[in-house]
């Protein structure tokens, strides 16, 4: 299992070459097809599982060396399959990564900076060419288990092989219905933002002033903010229809006149366009939602409770009537789903506080008050929860976690169908290990494989 698990974990690795703290003397320590392994490269990761918490296991090395191995092996085979990973797409995976460091550095560039020993910019130079790397691993990886799907016999099969005594132990766990309600500034409030929207871009246009250094300072868009206001390169279908309208009519350059979107105000201007592609920043000046503003949402959504309560509407119509399409349950009617599982069950220790303190002393089929709930971003909005089940405490069942067990049944399988290929690749491949790791267990299927010119 640990073998398969290595496997499958080998392109998920995250901003290793930031995790070094010293020059290493580099050396090849392995060559995979075309591709070749630094000493360095494993040495980093290595770093990274430290830095990460827990004891590393006696073979730790080698089982790190195999998992890097791997994927140089998938990269090289797809640079053998001509498969293509564009440079926005490694630019975009790069922003995403990069935006979780700096969230958890208060979205502070100075602290990436101290930490790190260099900049944003520099950090993604140094990055960019493994980034590609891992994508090019993904790809092929998808390439080679997207075939892959499971019979109910097999999870049958796969749950009566798992030993009694080792059967997990599920906690309780709940789904929730969720009506998003976001209030509306008034008028009064957007006329002082398209006004201030209105005299930045004048600033811009007829004043010569910084389009980057101007989002930095007044750009409600804090992620695209602190980068100048870019947006990185998306394709068509990706911004609200009235942002993409304006910025698809631009010139290379270009800034638009003053754009109203659901988000505020907006000053597009076109950096470069290829295709239906197209990379542009923004400035976003937002309406201030005022207290009465904010009082009149929660009345009316308190409204749309009573009528809930009377049987007057279903909560599955309040919520396509009255919940904003912002939020992912509105596609889900109104169920929300748990991020790290992908399902509409959570523990209850995986909810937010909010949603926990909220939904505690709820019956199923109860539905609360309106709460006020404010995102990361910022948001305020009001929010009004259903509790729709809830499970006892029990040991893993098919009868009560068919789907559950169903997920890890076909992760199984996906692993199992990479570890073949990767072993029917490697009788393939030209292989050269140094000699300094041919005591390696987990290495063996290489070591047997290793081939010279």
């Amino acid at each position: 299992m640990r073998k398969l698990f290595i496997i499958l974990m080998c392109t998920g690795m995250i901003l290793p070459n930031l995790w070094s703290q010293g020059e290493v003397l580099d050396k090849i320590i392995a060559i995979v097809g075309s591709e070749i392994l630094l000493k360095s490269e494993l040495d980093e990761n290595i770093a990274m599982a430290r830095s990460q918490g827990g004891v590393l296991p006696p073979d730790a090395e080698c089982l790190i060396l195999n998992q890097l191995l791997s994927q140089k092996l998938l990269v090289n085979q797809a640079r053998l399959d001509s498969l293509i990973v564009l440079d926005e797409e490694v630019e975009g995976q790069m922003n995403a990564r990069f935006e979780q460091i700096l969230v958890m550095m208060n979205n502070d560039p100075q602290q990436f900076s101290d930490y790190y020993g260099m900049t944003i910019g520099e950090a993604k130079e140094k990055f960019r060419t493994d980034m590609k790397d891992q994508l090019l691993a993904q790809r092929m990886q998808q390439q080679v288990i997207s075939d892959v799907k499971i019979t109910p016999a097999e999870v049958i099969g796969f749950f009566n092989a798992i030993p009694v005594d080792s059967l997990p132990y599920f906690n309780s766990e709940v789904e929730i219905g969720e009506i998003v309600y976001y209030p509306e500034p008034n008028p009064d409030e957007k006329k002082k933002a398209k006004d201030k929207a209105l005299e930045l871009r004048t600033m811009i246009v007829d004043q010569g002033a910084n389009f980057a250094e101007l989002a930095k300072s007044h750009s409600d868009d804090f992620g695209s903010g602190r980068l100048g206001g870019d947006l990185g390169w998306q394709k068509r279908g990706q911004f609200v229809p009235e942002f993409e309208a304006a910025a698809y009519t631009l010139e290379k350059g270009e800034i638009s006149e003053v754009v109203e979107t659901e988000f505020g105000f907006h000053i597009i201007q076109l950096l470069e366009r290829l295709g239906n592609r197209i990379h542009t920043r923004h400035i976003l000046v937002q309406p201030v939602i005022t207290a009465d503003d904010m009082r009149k949402s929660q009345n009316e959504l308190q409204e749309v409770r009573d009528l809930i309560l009377i049987d007057s509407i279903s909560f599955s119509k309040a919520v396509k009537d009255y919940s904003s399409d912002k939020a992912q349950s509105y596609y889900n009617d109104g169920l929300m789903l748990n991020p790290a599982t992908g399902s509409t069950y959570f523990e209850t220790g995986e909810l937010d506080v909010d949603v926990y303190f909220t939904i505690d002393t709820m019956q199923v089929g109860n539905v609360s008050q309106p709460i006020k709930i404010v995102s990361d971003r910022q948001e305020a909005a009001f929010r009004m929860f259903k509790l729709v089940s809830m499970t006892e405490p029990h040991k893993a069942s098919l009868e009560e976690d068919y789907s559950k067990i169903k997920t890890a049944a076909i992760e199984e399988k996906k692993s199992r169908r990479t570890v073949e290929w990767v072993e029917d690749k490697i009788s393939n491949t030209y292989i050269k290990l140094d000699s300094d790791y041919e005591g390696c267990e987990a290495l063996e299927p290489w070591l047997k494989s290793k081939k010279e010119p």
